[in-house]
């Protein structure tokens, strides 16, 4: 197939593997040239393609942030920003008694301070284009099971920052779209389950008591939840859909897990829904 160039950047954060990776790919195959955010050199190596230009990028480091911003400034093509894919992100899995709080913070730098930083920077850019704006969220920023209250906390924020930008950005011809993903096979499980377990090791002995099976039991289901998952480049297709579609939805979900669950919030009182995700756990329980 011929594929046409599209004259315009894409900026994708959280590029190194998994979902940004695969979402960078297929915006680089439908034509346009991709700034991948990655953390490391050898990342880079690793994703670079023709129309794929890695840059390095942590979202929580205002140098990075405006070094991206001074290459979209830059593009020796003059090509117009067409949209931000803000995609970086790290799962954390803990007791929210047990959690310290620099681990809080450190989970909300990454998860939404430094996507409000990548995004402040580059608006200037998407309303001379009247751009988009893509925030990955996730099924954690509508229901929040046991041990998901960092994680899902980030995400519920996300949403509430993405639903308020949507609003003030309309009248400006900028749009902004959320993409709710399930589960989905990517490294990023792998690494949160280990840090989950890490975290567990850490707690003292009334917290360990306390939480120690229940951690355990998360861990299980959501590598178990994991492995079942949507291929990263399908749900990447998704994502690249939810930034170019001509009139995109304001939200996406990725997998039958997410459109199930987003719609059980709605309709479940929080007592019902309480029992339903505890019963999800049950198996997993020591």
């Amino acid at each position: 197939m011929t594929v046409s160039d599209q004259n315009e950047i894409m900026v994708v954060t959280g590029a190194s593997t998994g979902l940004g990776a695969a979402t960078a790919r297929e915006l680089a195959a439908r034509g346009y040239h991709v700034l991948a955010g990655v953390r490391r050199e050898s990342d880079g190596d690793a994703i670079r393609a023709g129309r794929v230009e890695p840059v390095l990028l942590d979202i929580t480091r205002p140098e990075h942030v405006e070094a991206l911003a001074g290459r979209v400034a830059a593009d020796p093509g003059r090509r117009p920003l067409r949209a931000l894919v803000n995609n970086a992100g790290i799962s954390v899995n803990a007791p929210v008694e047990a959690l310290p709080l620099d681990e809080w913070r450190r989970l909300f730098d990454v998860n939404l301070f430094g996507h409000i930083a990548v995004t402040q920077a580059l608006l200037p850019f998407l309303h001379r284009s009247r751009g988009r704006i893509v925030n990955i969220s996730s099924v954690g920023g509508k229901v929040a099971m046991a041990t998901y209250g960092p994680y899902a906390g980030t995400k519920f924020a996300l949403e509430a920052v993405s639903d308020s930008l949507r609003r003030e950005l309309a009248p400006h011809g900028v749009q902004v779209v959320v993409v709710e993903p399930g589960a989905v096979r990517t490294e990023m499980g792998d690494r949160g389950a280990a840090t989950a377990t890490g975290l567990a090791e850490k707690m003292n002995p009334e917290h360990q008591q306390r939480y120690g099976g229940l951690v355990k039991a998360v861990v299980a289901h959501s590598q178990r939840f994991t492995r079942a998952g949507m291929p990263a480049d399908e749900a990447g297709a998704i994502v690249a859909k939810a930034a170019t579609a001509r009139r995109p939805r304001t939200r996406y979900t990725i997998g039958r897990d997410a459109a199930f669950l987003t719609r059980l919030t709605r309709v479940l009182p929080d007592r019902l829904l309480d029992r339903v995700t505890a019963a999800t756990l049950r198996p997993y329980l020591p």
